[in-house]
């Protein structure tokens, strides 16, 4: 039946359908007797009918134009509704219509003379009269389930919207139904099928045998609203489509086209134009058939990707087809264009409707995604569906994503990361001028404030330095005036305890009184750091536990090493051997533990790295000092220093005692070597020539030069730095073995004789010559002592105009002996000898490592005179206390004679400096027995032998050896073969060790022959003194 008011229409398609399908009969008969221009225009008829009927009966409706629309994952393009009208009492919410499957069709905005069917579309026209005259045949169905295009009415809302005016009709693709989630039924009533069930009409289900046949079908489908679409404008050079290119036989003044692509090769999902793409249904006077043709496809994000630009704004980008394979809600891509996002896009509206549970994630995710691009102007960017929920699912609502994450959903992110990177892109977005003006403005406020900023934090650093600094200075400054304060109250009370000792020192020598050793070498702190082994350095005068030999007198002996009980009970019981050796019993052997004491600061380890002087530890040394204050329990007392310095004032003044030596400041004036030279030339003793206090280079090579030219006959010169000590400072080179002049300088010194000499003008051209040739003689001759310290010239002289020094000329003799002297100078100005002895020379002729007691080099009575010609001049200039004086003794180069000395009855050799790798594998007491068991020990009832002096019991490769006999030659024999000794017992064939046991020797057997030799002249001389010393 018809439907009220198109009533004519319908029997006009009655009538159509019923000639066509008697046509068809006869076609079928008659294959070859039917004109095809019969077929070409019965479709033609029949579908300009339908679409009259469907525009009749949607106006008779709703009075509106009547979109076509979309369903599934292949976009439909709809030919004009059939001419039949809904049967009599049926709802206007449900149609039963069957399924009409089309071609793409071209729609025209005026009616013209159809044209006539290509010869190619034949087979096409003939299958769709036989679907529409029969459409439940099987094998017409067969063949509708090739064809992927349908018509579906769209859904009618009650919503009022306006009227159809006489406007062109829409242009451009068909869209799905906007979104809305599908209406739910209610419990009673029966379950209807939802729309993605029936993607092909109620045939489709009927074919694919999903529903009876005669079962009768009601689908339920949400209303729209149905509006006409303003109509997208296409340039004529884009009439080829991107889908498909169809040929239409159009009318050269028809330039108002659009093109529909086939349903079969159609867009699903993607939205490429801003002008919308909502198609109305077009007009029932412009319908033409057109050819099909196979697409040519460029996706978008590839097509982005290979140009490397953005595509223009005004050619909107074409859109991907869908395989016709291929589920349409497997991947729901989004196409985002210039920022924006289309929410009626087929793809947007499955994403939604699949994943309604997360929408709001995804929404929100993107809208920042949206905002991204629309900031960095993104022309097209194409977003995966899937990717885009997984993604959106692990970020909250109020969240803000990761440009990281929303790359990760866009499937051309290649292209888009590469225009988000492109420098400026930024500011070429929505608002990107404005964006890029606020930039700029808060870039320049920032830059100045940050200027500001620095420069205030400079300001207030400079401030903060300024004060921390002024505060450190005045600090320093306080800590100074009190350090000063305090050096100067030690001083005025060391002077007036040293007035109080000269005062009473008859009676505190003769009375019972304690002694208090500190042996510290109170250098200063750039040479002891150049010490080794400073503590033992200093622990080499241990010897001044003798003084206990006097019976009034105690001793408390200041130990800068730790020493263990076993070297405690080692020198209890060798000073316990005085009076045994007195009465030649050792059964006399007494203990004398009462009458010394071996202190040691507990400051030692807390100071390891700063080479403090003993007397400085002993000041940080509260309970040592304590200690000592219980042992002096008010008796007489007095402090014997080593090399003075000012915490030596500091220890006496805290405990209240006097010093027995010089003040620092003298100490420090007079103890150096251009300090001796000034005593020595007071004191009127004979110098060898040279010349002191130098501190520059060109004071040195002037000094050199002048003494080069007055001493010809001097073939080696030294040079000695002023504070160092044993050897150290000192270097020599031999000038005249390597000077060019020399030959010429010797004639004219000859020549003009040692008295013309000084007055002539050769002497000037000598000084001139030996000038210009002293600086590379001496840095490539200069042999320093210490070549580990000093490896180079360079680096000798750099500390050698640092601490300044003296040049001296070394005896021109082959027979040279040096020897030592101690004096003390006592409180009251008297001055004694305590010893002399000629030095031994285990290390090179310039370092003395033990000596021979007493001196035979020099007659005692010359060396007294000097001595005291010495000590009275340093009495003069304040020096108190105990000190050594070096003397050089050797034949004289013109009349070749030296006296010799008176032999002693008895003498001794002592050593402190002997050294052995291999000792620290020994213990001590092993060592005693072995040599004990090669003879190596003293004898009481003689009175000779030998007593060995152990400083620690760490790391144990140094110790001490006291020879004691009756003559010099046996002593020093004694001595050699002691050192033989300990060698073997301590050593392997193949762990020799490091050791000047062997240079010892070697110096003891050169002097046993100048003995020798003096010991003849003697008896020649003094026959009856020679046999006095026999007897």
């Amino acid at each position: 039946m018809a439907a009220p008011g198109a009533g004519p229409g319908a029997g006009k398609v009655q009538e159509d359908l019923h000639k066509l399908k008697m046509e068809n009969i006869n076609l079928k008969g008659t294959t070859e007797t039917v004109d095809i221009s019969d077929l070409r225009t019965a479709p033609e008829r029949t579908e300009l009918g339908l679409r009259k009927c469907a525009e009749n009966y949607l106006n008779a409706i709703s009075g509106q134009v009547l979109p076509v629309c979309s369903a599934g994952n292949k976009e439909v393009n709809s030919k004009e509704a059939p001419q039949w009208a809904l049967p009599s009492g049926a709802s206007q919410k449900q149609l039963v219509l069957p399924r009409v499957p089309v071609e793409p069709v071209t729609v025209q905005t005026c009616s013209r003379a159809s044209p006539r069917v290509p010869q190619g579309s034949q087979q096409q026209v003939e299958m769709d009269i036989k679907i529409m005259l029969d459409p439940e045949n099987m094998e017409n169905k067969a063949g509708l389930k090739h064809q992927n295009d349908e018509t579906r009415l769209p859904l009618i809302t009650k919503k009022k919207s306006a009227p159809l005016c006489s406007q062109k009709t829409g242009k451009g693709h068909t869209v799905a139904t906007l979104w809305g989630f599908p209406a739910f039924p209610p419990l009673d009533s029966p379950l209807p099928l939802l729309e993605e069930d029936t993607p092909k009409g109620a045939l489709s289900l009927t074919g694919q045998r999903l529903i009876l046949p005669a079962a009768k079908v009601t689908l339920q489908t949400p209303p729209v609203v149905s509006k006409a679409a303003p109509s997208q404008e296409f340039p004529r050079q884009h009439k080829k489509s991107a889908v498909g290119e169809i040929s239409s036989r159009l009318d050269p003044e028809n330039t108002d086209t659009t093109t529909f692509p086939n349903s079969k090769e159609g867009i699903y999902g993607t939205s490429s134009s801003s002008k919308g793409n909502i198609a109305p249904l077009p007009s029932s006077s412009s319908v033409v058939s057109a050819r099909k043709s196979k697409p040519v496809w460029t996706y978008p994000a590839q097509q982005l990707e290979s140009e490397g630009q953005i595509p223009s704004q005004t050619q909107p980008p074409q859109a991907p087809p869908c395989q016709s394979l291929q589920d349409p809600r497997s991947d729901w891509d989004i196409v985002v264009c210039h920022g924006t996002v289309d929410p009626r896009a087929p793809g947007f509206l499955a994403l939604k409707q699949h994943h309604h549970l997360s929408w709001g994630s995804i929404v929100a995710f993107l809208e920042r995604a949206e905002k991204l691009l629309k900031d960095f102007s993104v022309p097209l960017a194409t977003i995966s569906g899937k990717k885009l929920a997984q993604v959106a699912s692990d970020f909250e609502l109020d969240e803000n994503p990761p440009k990281s994450a929303i790359l990760s959903v866009i499937k051309n992110q290649s292209a888009v990361a590469k225009i988000l990177n492109r420098p400026g892109q930024s500011s070429k977005g929505r608002g990107g001028a404005e964006m890029a003006a606020t930039k700029i403005q808060r870039a320049w406020r920032r830059h100045r404030a940050g200027k500001a900023a620095a420069r205030s934090r400079r300001r207030e650093r400079a401030s903060g330095v300024i004060g921390a600094s002024w505060r450190s200075w005045n600090h320093m400054a306080r800590v100074r005036n009190t350090l000063r304060e305090a050096r100067h109250r030690h001083l005025e009370n060391f002077c007036s305890r040293a007035k109080h000792l000269a005062a009473n020192w008859n009676r505190i020598r003769t009375s019972r009184r304690t002694i208090i050793h500190i042996p510290s070498l109170g250098y200063s702190q750039r040479i002891r750091e150049h010490i080794p082994d400073l503590a033992v350095q200093q622990n080499m005068q241990m010897g001044r536990l003798c003084d206990i030999l006097d019976a009034n007198v105690d001793v408390i002996y200041i130990c800068p090493l730790p020493l263990s009980e076993e070297l405690l009970q080692y020198y209890n019981k060798l000073l316990g051997l005085q009076a045994a050796v007195r009465s030649g019993n050792p059964e006399d052997m007494g203990d004398l533990q009462d009458r010394f004491r071996i202190l040691t600061p507990e400051a030692i380890n807390s100071f390891p790295q700063h080479h403090m002087c003993l007397a400085t530890q002993l000041k940080y040394s509260p309970k040592t000092m304590q200690r000592i204050q219980v042992l002096l329990q008010s008796r007489d007392a007095y402090v014997v220093g080593g090399v003075p310095h000012a915490d030596d004032l500091a220890v006496a003044d805290m405990l209240d005692v006097p010093v027995l030596g010089p003040g620092p400041e003298v100490a420090q004036l007079y103890g150096t070597k251009s300090g001796s030279k000034r005593i020595f030339a007071s004191a009127c003793v004979p110098t060898p020539p040279g010349e002191s206090d130098i501190h520059s280079r060109e004071q040195l090579i002037r000094a050199l030069s002048q003494l080069v030219v007055d001493s010809v006959e001097v073939q080696r010169w030294v040079l000695k730095m002023n504070e160092e000590r044993g050897g150290n400072g000192t270097a020599y080179c031999d000038v005249i073995s390597h000077l060019e002049c020399y030959h010429w300088l010797q004639k004219e010194w000859q020549s003009h004789g040692p008295e013309g000499w000084s007055r002539s003008q050769a002497r000037e051209l000598a000084l001139v010559k030996i000038s210009q040739e002293l600086p590379g003689l001496l840095a490539q001759h200069v042999q320093p002592v210490n070549e580990k310290r000093f490896p180079t010239w360079e680096k000798f002289l750099q500390t050698f105009l640092t601490q300044g020094g003296v040049i001296e000329a070394f005896p021109p003799s082959n027979t040279i002996t040096t020897l030592t002297v101690d004096l003390l100078i006592e409180p009251t100005g008297e001055i004694r000898i305590v010893s002399s002895g000629d030095q031994l020379h285990a290390e090179g002729p310039f370092r003395s490592s033990g000596s021979s007691i007493p001196q035979r080099s020099v007659d005692p009575a010359v060396l007294s005179s000097l001595c005291w010609r010495i000590g009275d001049t340093c009495r003069s200039k304040g020096v108190l206390g105990y000190f050594s004086v070096d003397f050089v003794a050797f034949t004289h180069p013109q009349t070749m004679e030296q006296q010799p000395a008176p032999v002693s009855p008895r003498c001794a050799v002592a050593s402190t400096q002997l050294r052995h790798s291999n000792l620290s594998e020994t213990s001590y007491n092993v060592l005693l027995q072995r040599c004990k068991a090669r003879g190596v020990g003293f004898d009481l009832q003689e009175k000779q032998g030998t007593v060995f002096i152990l400083y620690e019991d760490q790391k144990r490769d140094r110790l001490g050896m006291i020879t004691i006999g009756e003559d010099l030659q046996g002593v020093l024999l004694t001595f050699a073969r002691n050192l033989f000794i300990i060698h073997q017992e301590i050593s392997a064939p193949n762990m020799q060790g490091e050791t000047n046991f062997k240079m010892a020797i070697q110096d003891i057997e050169a002097i046993l022959g100048v003995t020798a030799e003096n010991k003849l002249k003697l008896e020649e001389e003094q026959p009856w003194e020679a046999d006095a010393l026999k007897e």
